[in-house]
């Protein structure tokens, strides 16, 4: 076995890559900055979306599987549109295509739940979860699943499967979980214990667990998979958890829902409030029936995680 994982120095890229190396794996990494990755690794500069097919072709040779990390994340606050469709859909695309004639194993493909869901719904998210993706990143990361699963049907083959994933939490992550930590390390109290709603999240280690299982289990693919931690948690339990690492006293004010929303408004952060407030419930019984385990410390993890920053002095 021969794998190539594309997006290789990125957040998840690099714990599956970690991953992978302890299963003693051959590897072939890709990324928009070959510069950082070890010296002596198969190492290859990822093609943009409108390199030549010589370029995917020449990325996916002499391999057996692909791990497909690289994309645009929803973190790019100045991507348009377009962005989104090039750096996802369109990439994605032209290697699936160069991989279903080249490659001989699986193909996994990492995306998201943006891709059925928008980020201030409430739902219970599964595999069977009718799509309907709310932002640019969202219809990016649906249209990259429908091109992936497309190209290895017209090549008359069923060995690849897309890997939807929640928040996913590590050091070095960004995004709302990043936000919340931030806002957790503080020794003022905190008025959120209106902020109930429960979310499914899934650490880095667990989604490069998830990619090892799909990439080595006997069983055929599903088309997709959903991982996720277990069980969900509170916003406000995830805000306690980073206060704990970093040595803060709780304090969670229970102020009622209402006049936050309002502040939230006046601030211009209504959105930002609205997916704080959303239940988000991943529902990873597929992946665990075929012999995944998931995570079910959460709360320990990010406390570690908090833990591991740097203090900062009381404000």
């Amino acid at each position: 076995m021969k794998v190539l994982v594309t997006g290789a120095t990125g957040f998840i890229g690099c714990q599956v890559v970690h991953r992978l190396r302890e299963a003693g794996v051959e590897l072939r990494l890709a990324s928009r900055r070959p510069e950082r990755l070890d010296a002596g690794s198969d190492a290859m500069p990822m093609p943009g979306f409108d390199a030549p097919a010589a370029a995917f072709l020449a990325l996916t040779r002499d391999v057996t599987d692909i791990v497909h990390c690289a994309g645009l994340n929803n973190d790019r606050g100045n991507a348009t549109e377009a962005d989104f469709r090039a750096g996802n859909a369109q990439l994605s695309a032209r290697l699936a295509h160069a991989a279903a004639t080249q490659a001989s194993g699986r193909l996994i493909h990492l995306s998201s739940i943006r891709a059925v869901i928008g980020a201030r719904a409430s739902a219970t998210i599964g595999e069977n979860t009718v799509p309907e993706p709310q932002d640019a990143y969202g219809r990016s990361k649906r249209e990259a699943e429908i091109a992936v699963l497309d190209a290895y049907a017209s090549h008359g083959r069923a060995d690849a499967a897309i890997l939807r994933l929640p928040p996913v939490y590590g050091i070095g992550m960004k995004g709302n979980l990043a936000t919340l930590m931030r806002l957790a390390d503080t020794a003022l109290p905190i008025p959120t214990g209106a902020l109930t709603a429960n979310r499914s999240l899934l650490s880095s280690q667990s989604a490069a667990r998830a990619v090892w299982h799909l990439l080595c289990h006997s069983q055929p693919l599903h088309p997709v998979y959903t991982a996720s931690d277990v069980p969900p948690v509170s916003v406000a339990a995830i805000i306690g958890a980073f206060r704990r690492g970093f040595g803060r006293p709780t304090r969670l004010v229970p102020m009622p829902a209402g006049p936050m929303r309002a502040a939230a408004i006046l601030l211009g952060k209504r959105p930002f409030w609205d997916s704080l407030t959303a239940t988000q419930i991943c529902d990873p019984s597929l992946l665990a029936s075929e012999g995944w385990a998931p995570e079910s410390g959460t709360l320990e993890r990010l406390t570690e995680i908090a833990r591991l920053r740097k203090p900062r002095l009381p404000v």
